[in-house]
């Protein structure tokens, strides 16, 4: 972890190699999704409902990753140890979001399956690593970014 320019509190720029592997981790049900001939893939064939919406998901999303790989700790926390139960969490949170992912690969592509695994699950996985690592910032972001997100896709699927 490289080590830069104080941010806010106890947190500056720099790069978290782990935070860059956490999404990396994340990202994998698109990456092989191109692999899988599926007959049917609504959430890559929504009809758009709002362009603002589909800006501002991206933006907050982007500012997700941003936050997660290059805000680190000035020094270590002393108190991480009590909050790797939030990192435990994401975890199971990331290998929840999979099953789900598993389920609509599967054909299971019901609105509750791809709202609750697919829409609601990344931004919690991002939730649960800004608690985890006392990063206030991602902490914000990612409630923003699940409102945002789980609103879009909504109105995506029932526009």
């Amino acid at each position: 972890m490289a080590k830069g320019i104080r941010w806010l509190g106890n947190q500056v720029l720099g790069f978290w190699h782990i935070g860059l592997l956490l999404f990396v981790l994340q990202e994998v049900p698109y990456m092989v999704m191109p692999f899988l001939q599926s007959e049917s893939n609504p959430i890559m064939h929504m009809q758009e409902s709002s362009a603002g919406l589909n800006l501002t998901e991206k933006i907050l999303g982007t500012l997700c990753v941003m936050a997660m790989v290059f805000l680190v700790p000035e020094k270590p926390d002393p108190a991480a140890d009590s909050r790797t139960g939030c990192g435990f969490c994401a975890a199971g949170v990331l290998l929840l979001n999979y099953a789900g992912w598993g389920f609509y690969f599967a054909g299971h592509q019901s609105v509750a399956v791809m709202l609750f695994f697919i829409v609601l699950l990344p931004p919690l996985y991002y939730l649960l690593i800004g608690l985890w690592r006392r990063n206030t910032v991602l902490t914000v972001l990612a409630a923003a970014f699940g409102i945002v997100h789980f609103t879009h896709v909504w109105l995506n699927l029932h526009g």
